[in-house]
């Protein structure tokens, strides 16, 4: 098989019935909007795992030459700006689940294919950002195990997030298979190198 199609993702179908329905030094930072950020229990620890995530995508997006947005590896494969339009897309769609309502003029319909333009692809994704963890601030902790239909089944709201998450890092994955493909090194794997030659591990 060709390598090149080793990175198309399983969540296509996934994400298609859901519609229808940084720690800022290495990773980015988050948005200050939210003052009301939960200092602990569920949300705090997705909170805690979302600032990686999005830190890394941000960085993965900014990276990425601009020339190389509407690079894909395959016909039918999602492109870079795709992939990135994509994750904004399940940031709007997603919190829906959870009883938040889309902000005013956003459309998430297509949102995928609007635009490849590097620089207004960052800012939806930042604006997707910035509306998911407004939607988590609204939330309360009580509201963990609160149930919702879920694909014909059931789901609670702490499962909600751990599904958000989940989606978000799978196309970090993908993102980064698409940057080495195209010789872009993740930024935070160049950082890692630039400390590890400054304080070589000690010989024994």
């Amino acid at each position: 098989m060709n390598c090149r199609f080793a990175v198309i993702t399983i969540c296509s179908g996934i994400f298609a019935l859901a519609a229808c329905v940084v720690a800022a030094r290495a990773q980015g930072s988050a948005p200050a909007a939210v003052s009301t950020a939960p200092k602990s229990g569920f949300r705090a620890e997705f909170l805690t795992e979302l600032t990686v995530v999005q830190g890394r995508l941000l960085r993965l997006a900014e990276a990425m030459p601009a020339e190389k947005y509407t690079w894909r590896p395959g016909e039918g494969v999602r492109s870079v700006s795709e992939v990135f339009l994509h994750v904004a897309a399940a940031n709007y769609n997603l919190p829906g689940e959870w009883g938040a309502t889309l902000p005013a003029g956003v459309v998430t319909r297509g949102l995928e294919k609007s635009t490849t333009e590097k620089s207004a692809v960052i800012k939806i994704m930042q604006d997707s950002f910035g509306y998911l963890r407004s939607t988590i601030a609204s939330m309360s902790d009580a509201d963990a195990e609160k149930k919702v239909a879920w694909f014909g089944g059931e789901n609670t709201y702490r499962g909600l997030l751990l599904f958000t998450i989940r989606h978000m890092a799978e196309h970090l994955g993908q993102s980064i298979a698409y940057a080495r493909m195209n010789g872009v090194v993740p930024p935070w794997t160049t950082d890692f190198e630039k400390e590890t030659k400054k304080d070589p591990p000690k010989k024994p």
